[in-house]
């Protein structure tokens, strides 16, 4: 019998369908409301193109490394390859490893929390009862993720097209009724510049990257991408700048609908914002359109991070079990229902506050940081050589940019969450050394 192996059938258009469903779950609808808060109004939109920013100049990385070790993964495969034959190289990955088993079933429970809040627009939901909407929809993205990756890529392009159709009734109500007056009245010009609140822009900036997270999604499912070296790149960078203007858009269209002193306080800001323009009727349909893009991201999520554990256990990093491939329908469906049961869990335990920060704090130190780091180290060891199918300009100022960048993004979290984050990545290292010892 035929052991089964991954397929590579997903297209350009498949992997940026993937990439952005990712990367606009219910976090914009949530995250629009605490950036106005944070910086008093109009000067929200600085925020978003900082997001937009790291998340560019960070998919330079992501491009160099997806393009030349095009297998599922991402990350995972990033950290083994570049730091090989370095005293870190069985560290890293398994870091990497040890932090997605936790941070990855946040994620999907940050956003079905995220639902199961929004939801409470349309139906009056108690506390136990969201609750029980957040782990019935981690069950259904489950059933939904058991199936081939050709059926997958075809569910994908479905709930992309309606992401797309829910944002852009978004921005062209807010555009044929916006108010200018009402927009420019949001912002706030500080008196000198040192009056200009950096510190919250870096907070602020914190909850936008939240929502641009997921434009490597891609990278994980490197093993299933037809032309790697070509679509890898491209389907990160139409994805960031597409949705970066999508966000500019919708913050201007609310900002132009909704006064920033409402804004700032609200729960469902576009449901909200449908409401003043359209009415209640319309706005229960936008809400409606709002839990799509949220089911919509968590199914990309899922998918993307199943295939993580199934990469490190291939390589001998992880749990044999989760080497094992369906069958019939050739996915990782061990790894798949690990990762779901986790954030079954999560999504009964934790509040959304509480995730959003944690999330990012965990992943900079090792992810982030950890794998750019590699990328340099990958240069030197190569020199100028052929072997890179993707080489990012003026090398190596972006990643440099991206090492600096993400560092404030970590020092913005805040003490809490960066030492949560330093004791995740400790805790790790204490169970890696126990495990090599073990070993030896």
């Amino acid at each position: 019998m035929t052991k089964p192996n991954l397929e590579r059938v997903l297209g350009l258009k498949e992997a940026t369908a993937l990439n952005m469903i990712d990367m606009v779950g219910i976090g914009p609808f949530v995250v629009i409301p605490l950036v106005i808060s944070m910086m008093g109004g109009g000067n929200a939109l600085l925020a978003w193109l900082l997001g937009a920013l790291i998340a560019f100049i960070d998919a330079f990385t992501w491009s160099e490394l997806g393009a030349k070790y095009p297998h599922a993964g991402g990350s995972y495969n990033f950290l083994r390859e570049t730091y090989s034959g370095h005293k870190l190289g069985k560290l890293l990955p398994f870091l990497f490893i040890w932090q997605t088993i936790i941070q990855a079933p946040l994620v999907v429970a940050s956003g079905s929390i995220g639902f199961s809040q929004y939801l409470t627009f349309i139906v009056p939901l108690s506390p136990y009862e969201q609750k029980a909407v957040s782990g019935a929809l981690v069950i259904i993205l489950t059933f939904l993720l058991y199936r081939k990756i050709n059926t997958i890529g075809k569910i994908s392009i479905a709930l992309w097209i309606g992401v797309i159709g829910a944002i852009g009734w978004v921005i062209i109500s807010g555009a044929t009724h916006f108010n200018t007056a009402l927009f420019l009245h949001s912002f706030h010009a500080p008196a000198t510049f040192s009056a200009f609140p950096f510190g919250e822009l870096g907070k602020a900036g914190v909850q936008t990257i939240y929502c641009y997270l997921g434009y490597y999604n891609v990278c994980h499912l490197g093993g299933e991408i037809k032309k790697p070296g070509e679509i890898i790149p491209k389907s990160m960078f139409i994805s960031i700048i597409g949705i970066a203007i999508l966000y500019l858009a919708m913050n201007i269209s609310v900002l132009g609908v909704v006064p920033a002193q409402t804004a700032k306080d609200s729960k469902f800001i576009i449901s909200e914002f449908m409401e003043i323009i359209y009415g209640k009727n319309v706005a229960l349909l936008a809400t409606g359109l709002t839990l799509w893009i949220a089911f919509a991201s968590l199914f990309a999520v899922m998918l993307g991070y199943s295939r993580i554990p199934y990469a490190a256990a291939l390589d001998g990093n992880f749990f044999k079990l989760f080497a094992t491939l369906h069958p019939k329908k050739h996915f990782p469906h061990i790894s798949l229902l690990f990762l779901a049961g986790i954030a079954f869990v999560f999504s009964l335990l934790f509040k959304l506050k509480e995730v959003i920060f944690a999330i990012v704090a965990m992943r900079i130190i090792v992810q982030f940081i950890g794998q750019t780091a590699g990328l340099i180290l990958l240069h030197k060891k190569e020199g100028k050589t052929d072997s890179f199918p993707y080489r990012m300009p003026f090398y190596p100022l972006p990643a440099i940019l991206s090492i600096g960048l993400w560092a404030i993004v970590f020092f913005s979290t805040g003490v809490t969450f960066m030492i949560s984050g330093i004791a995740a990545i400790s805790a790790g290292i204490v169970v890696y050394g126990v495990r090599e010892f073990w070993r030896k």
